[in-house]
Parts: structure tokens; sequence; C-alpha cells
């Protein structure tokens, strides 16, 4: 009755000041700044151990990485994955082990990003995978997959989606699997998420290459945070341009992990701040996935299937970084294949070579994929725009390495090395390729490069 009763008074009651006072209190706790930390790692391709990287020896290790995602989860943390959590054909952990270490994340993760290797041992593998553990695995235009989840953390509503790439047609090859456009469907997934399950926020976890990240955010508003993933890219938190959304990517292998701190006022975003978190021996180790991995380490190495991978190849008197590495390869393909000109795209290069002796498994770690060479017939113009095309895709994972003349005559014919890979299935570089024959002289980049290195 009072409250009524001041409201008739229109400001004449001596109680107005303090019920005004009230309200502005009242305000002010519904405003109240909250902060919200989120973590995820990406493509981790079953890399168990710590391993040579940018330089570097004993990065990585999923025992520090579960160490320390599982204290940030104490703490009020979101953890997401990007999906390709196995790799077929390389390392051979993921031969042997296929998913072991999804129920490791039990607790730890909330949800994970559907990735285009995940089914690389089929669809009853991947379904024995998804009954081991209790987290999500989301793809918004991937059928089987729920799109769009909500986490709740000190009442704020985190909205979360992923999808599948648009190259996800060309490289999952189970025929159960169907993809619509990610576009379309991430945003169904946003409005969703915003008008449906009122998400304060907007998170995608993955799972596509960058250009089609920052396609999907200036074509989809409302998507706040996109976590990088498939295209193996190190990229600090930046906003993209053009847009309101910002963007982080940790690399590969569980290198980093990238952490972002989202502030709101009330349900209000206003603060975005994040960087990568190296893993390395400065991370709290999980001592019980630390004493698994090395048993199950030692049982790989001894078993006869696999044993043959860890025996010397050849050995190296200096490291050899991955640019070098992508380089000389490239190069070593356009003298087996007696060509004038050879490409690949960057992707098919994944790790440094240390200094030392190489085993075939740590040629297979910095090559995973056993491209096929094959060798085309272009006149000097189409080499022209091939090349030039490469060279604008600088900065994505996708730009081509290339080996050729300092001059290219438009009017002569040139013999061209790329791989299959490239030629075939490579989005803009296939378009190129497209209605030729190609020459298969029965070679492969990896088995190229393994002959050298053990001469």
């Amino acid at each position: 009755m009072i409250q009524f009763q001041i409201l008739r008074d229109k400001g004449r009651s001596p109680w107005r000041p303090l019920f005004l006072s009230l309200l502005f209190v009242c305000a002010s706790a519904h405003a109240l700044t909250t902060h919200v930390t989120l973590l995820h790692f990406s493509d981790y391709h079953s890399h168990a151990l710590p391993f040579y990287s940018e330089g570097r020896e004993g990065q990585g290790g999923i025992a520090r990485a579960i160490g320390y995602l599982r204290a940030q989860k104490r703490h009020g943390a979101l953890v997401f994955s990007g999906g390709d959590m196995m790799n077929k054909g390389s390392p051979a952990w993921s031969d042997k082990y296929r998913c072991a270490e999804w129920p490791w994340f039990n607790g730890v993760i909330d949800a994970m990003a559907f990735g285009n290797h995940d089914p690389d041992y089929g669809i009853g593998e991947l379904e024995g995978c998804l009954q081991t553990i209790h987290y999500p695995v989301l793809s918004a235009n991937a059928n089987g997959f729920t799109g769009t989840r909500v986490f709740v953390v000190n009442g704020i509503r985190i909205g979360v989606f992923a999808v599948a790439g648009s190259d996800f047609k060309t490289l999952v090859k189970e025929p159960v699997f169907h993809f619509s456009d990610p576009i379309a469907a991430a945003r169904n997934a946003v409005r969703e998420l915003r008008d449906k399950r009122h998400a304060d926020v907007v998170v995608m976890i993955g799972h596509e290459h960058l250009d089609d990240d920052f396609a999907l955010a200036r074509a989809v508003p409302g998507v706040d945070l996109i976590f990088g993933t498939h295209s193996h890219l190190k990229r600090e938190l930046t906003r993209i341009e053009g847009t309101s959304t910002w963007f982080i990517s940790p690399f590969q292998y569980l290198t980093y992990i990238s952490r972002v701190v989202l502030t709101f006022d009330g349900h209000k975003l206003t603060g975005v701040k994040g960087k990568l978190i190296p893993v390395d021996a400065r991370m709290p180790t999980d001592k019980t996935i630390a004493r698994r991995v090395a048993a199950m380490q030692r049982e790989l190495e001894r078993d006869p299937t696999y044993a043959p991978l860890f025996a010397t190849i050849g050995t190296l008197s200096a490291p050899l970084p991955v640019d070098a590495l992508a380089q000389r390869t490239v190069e070593i393909m356009r003298d087996a294949a007696h060509a004038d000109v050879a490409l690949s795209t960057a992707s098919s290069f994944r790790q440094d070579l240390p200094r030392g002796r190489v085993t075939m498994e740590s040629l297979r770690a910095a090559m995973p994929y056993d491209n096929e060479i094959l060798i085309y017939s272009l006149r000097g113009d189409v080499v022209e725009k091939l090349l030039a095309y490469g060279k604008s895709r600088a900065g994505s994972d996708s730009f081509a390495i290339v080996a050729a003349p300092k001059a290219i005559d438009p009017s002569q014919t040139y013999r061209v090395a790329t791989t299959d890979y490239l030629a075939r299935v490579a989005p803009g570089y296939r378009d190129f390729f497209a209605g030729l024959t190609a020459e298969t002289p029965g070679l492969h980049v990896r088995e190229e490069l393994r002959k050298r290195i053990g001469e």
C-alpha cells in the first residue's frame, strides 16, 4: 500500500527519495559484473605424448592438458573440443588405440564439435566411441548430431554450436553422413540460441577452415566468438574485420589451449579478453593419465605391427622447420616426377622434424597424409594463374608451396606435379585441373622424401 501511495503522489511524498534509492540499488544488483572463462582446444589427432614443435622439445601432451583443464574446471571454466580427436594412418597411436582418450575427458569437456577425422575408422567405430563419453558432440549441419547447447554459468546463458565445414562432403567417406550448407545451419543455430533459448552470448566451437569461419562471421550476425579449428592455425584473439565477432585459434595437437574470458554487466556482453596457453612442462600433470600414456606407448612400440615405425630411417644434422621441410619436399616432388613445376598445399605439412634420428613415425607426424603425385600438362598462362592463386592464399592453411622457374612463358606447355589432394579435393585449386587427365607414375610424396632422408 505504501508503494502505491508513493506512485500516486508523483513525488510529493517525503518517501519518494528513499523509494528511488531502493530502485537504483535493485537495478545495480541486476547489473553486476560477471566473468565467464571458456577454454578450447582442437585437432588433437591422437598426439598423446609431448613432441617437438616450433623449435622446442617437449610440447603438448594429454596428461598436462587434462591436468590444466581439470584445475580450470574446478574454478568454473567451460571446456570445449573442436573435434578431430583421432586421425587414421598417423600417428600409430590412433591406429592402435582409436578413441581410448575420449572418456579421459569425461567431467572435463562440456561439448565437442564433430570433426572430419572423427569417423575415420567407420561408423561402427564412431558409435562405439560416442558410447564411452558423457559430453555431447555437436554439428548443426550434419545428420545424427545435436546442433546447439546452452550452458549456464553464474546466471549467464552461454549458447554453443558447431558446423561441419564445406569440405566435409569430400573428406568424410562414410555414406551415412549428409552435410547441409554451414551458413544456413549457423543462421538457424543462432536464431534458436538467441530467440528460443535466450542465450546471452553465442559461441561457435568448430569445425571448418579459417576462410569459412570468417565468411560465416560476415554472413551470420549474432555470433560473438569463433574458436578456430580444422586449419591447424595459431592465431591470437582478434576481431574479424567488418563484424563484431571475435576469433582465436589454438594451433594443433594440444600445443596450445585457447583461453577467453567474457565479461558481462548484467546479461550484456561488455568485454572479451583472451590468449593462447602453451601446453608444456609448466603445466600441472595429471599423474594417473601420465602413467597410463607411458604404459600404452611402451605397448605400442613393442607391438610387431607398429614397431618398425620406430626404427631409424636416417638422421638430420640440424632441425628442419615445417616451412623448410615443405619447400624441400616440393623440390623433391619436381625432381622425382621430372616436372617443370611442382606445388602442394601447406596443410600437407604439419610438424617440424627435430635434429638427430628420424623414424618413420616422426616423418608421418610431419606429413600425416600419403599423398600421391599427379602430373598434368598445363599451358603457361594457366600455370601463371595457378601460381598467382596459390600466392593469394598466403595466411591460410591452403597457400601453395611451389618449386617453379622464375619466369613462365604463357605460350609454352609445362609439366606440373602436384598432390592428389590439391588437384582433386582442395577448394579453388581443383578448379584448375577439372576435366584434365593426370599422369600417375605411382609416386608418393612422403615416400620420395623418405628415400632422400635415407640417403
